[in-house]
C-alpha cells in the first residue's frame, strides 16, 4: 500500500529523537521545551474544581465564552488593547495547531509562504501540507536579526503569507517596533497575510518588552497572532492555545477548526479562565531568574555564550572551545559522553544551516540545571 508523502520533512523530529537519546543514556534533558517543575497550585486546584464540578462535556466550538472573555481582559489590561471575544478569539488544543488551522485557512496550492530560519520545525511541513511551497529567509547569525532586503527579494507574486516568530525559539530573539514598522512597509498595498507565533510573548527579560502584532493596527488587520497558554503557565502537556485574529480572519480559522477539533477540553478552559481571572502575575521573573541562573552557570564551562536570550525558554551556545564536530554531531556526543541533552540549532533550518550552536532549554528546576552544568564542566576548551 501506498501513501501520500504530505511534506518534505522525513523520520520522527529532532525533539523526539533527542529526548529517546537523552532516556537511552540517561542524559540530563535540555533539548525538548518543557518544564520539570509543578504548575501553580491555584491553577491544578481550579481544574481538579472543574471537573468535580461537573464541567467534562463538550464547550462551545469557538471556546467558552469566559475564557474568551478573560483573554480580552487580559489583553486590555496588558496591552490597552480592545479585542473583542465573540468575533477576535478562538480557543484551540495548543498553539502549534492553531498555526496549522491558519495556514489551511488561507492557503491553496501554488502559494507560497515566507519562512524566516531557523524556525519552529512544524511550519514548513504545515505550509506544504496545504499544497504550497516555503520560501525560506535566514536570519543573520548570532543576533538572529531579520535582514529586510533578503526577506523584500523573497516576496514574489504568489506570496500569500509570512510567519512571524517572537520571542524567537530557538534564538530568542525579540522583535522591535521598528521591525513591525519594516514588515508594514513591505506587505502594504498587497494581499500577504501574517502569522505572528507569540507563544512566549509573556517570558521577555532584561526590562526589555514584547511588541505584538496586534499592537500595530496596519498589520492587525491582515494577522493571525497565535498564543499558548502552556508557555505562559508551565503546563505545556495541556495544549491550550488560542487564535486572535480580526472577524474575516476568525470566520475563515473557525470554518477549518469546527471540522478539526470542534472543541476542546472543557475543565482545562475552565481552570484557565479562572487562573486569569485571579489576576496576572509578573510570569517572566520566575524564567527570567532561571535563564540568569543558567548563564552564570556556564560562565565555567568553554561553551560561548554570543547573546543572553531576550526570551523564551531557551539559551543559544556556541561549541567552537571544543569541538569542531557538525552541531548534529555534536549534540549527541554530549548526549552520550556527559549525559546531557541539547538540540542543534541546524535542525531549524530547511537547509541544515550549520553555524556550530546548539540549543539549550533552562525551563528546569534549578537542581536540574545544577546537575547538568556539572557534567558540562567535564569539558575541556
Amino acid at each position: 500500500m501506498q501513501l501520500p508523502q504530505k511534506h518534505s520533512a522525513t523520520g520522527t523530529t529532532i525533539f523526539t529523537v533527542m529526548s529517546a537519546l537523552a532516556q537511552q543514556h540517561n542524559a540530563i534533558n535540555l533539548s525538548q521545551g518543557f518544564p520539570d517543575f509543578h504548575i501553580d497550585e491555584r491553577l491544578s486546584a481550579a481544574l481538579a474544581k472543574a471537573t468535580t464540578d461537573g464541567y467534562n462535556q463538550y464547550a462551545p466550538m469557538t471556546g467558552l465564552p469566559l475564557l474568551r472573555q478573560a483573554v480580552a481582559a487580559n489583553f486590555a489590561q496588558r496591552y490597552g488593547l480592545a479585542i473583542d471575544p465573540d468575533t477576535e478569539i478562538t480557543i484551540t488544543p495548543g498553539a502549534t495547531y492553531a498555526i496549522y488551522t491558519a495556514f489551511t485557512a488561507i492557503l491553496q496550492p501554488g502559494d507560497e509562504v515566507i519562512v524566516l530560519e531557523p524556525a519552529y520545525d512544524s511550519y514548513i511541513p504545515n505550509i506544504e501540507m496545504n499544497g504550497a511551497k516555503a520560501v525560506s529567509v535566514p536570519l543573520s547569525a548570532p543576533s538572529f536579526t531579520v535582514d529586510w532586503q533578503r526577506v523584500a527579494d523573497a516576496i514574489t507574486a504568489r506570496t500569500r503569507a509570512i510567519i512571524i516568530n517572537t520571542p524567537h525559539n530557538p534564538t530568542g530573539a525579540i522583535w522591535s517596533r521598528e521591525d513591525w514598522d519594516q514588515l508594514a512597509a513591505l506587505v502594504r498595498d498587497t494581499d500577504i497575510l501574517i502569522l505572528s507565533d507569540e507563544v512566549y510573548e509573556q517570558l521577555v527579560f532584561d526590562g526589555q518588552r514584547h511588541y505584538s502584532v496586534l499592537e500595530h493596527e496596519e498589520l492587525r488587520q491582515r494577522s493571525f497572532a497565535l498564543f499558548s497558554f502552556g508557555k505562559v503557565y508551565n503546563n505545556t502537556g495541556w495544549k491550550m492555545g488560542y487564535c486572535i485574529a480580526p472577524p474575516e480572519l476568525t470566520t475563515a480559522f473557525r470554518r477549518i477548526h469546527q471540522f478539526l477539533c470542534f472543541t476542546v477540553n472543557t475543565p482545562a478552559q475552565y481552570a484557565l479562565a479562572a487562573h486569569l481571572a485571579n489576576g496576572t502575575e509578573p510570569i517572566h521573573s520566575v524564567m527570567e531568574r532561571k535563564r540568569n541562573h543558567f548563564l552564570s552557570l556556564m560562565a565555567d564551562t568553554p561553551f560561548t555564550i554570543h547573546t543572553p536570550t531576550q526570551g523564551s525558554y531557551f539559551q543559544v551556545a556556541g561549541y567552537e572551545r571544543i569541538s569542531n564536530m557538525p552541531d548534529h554531531q555534536f549534540a549527541e556526543w554530549l548526549t552520550k559522553e556527559y549525559g546531557v541533552a541539547t538540540i542543534p540549532v541546524s535542525a531549524f533550518y530547511s537547509t541544515g544551516k550549520d553555524d556550530r550552536l546548539i540549543r539549550f532549554c533552562f525551563a528546569k528546576k534549578e537542581e536540574t540545571l545544577n546537575d547538568a552544568v556539572e557534567r558540562l564542566r567535564g569539558l575541556r576548551g
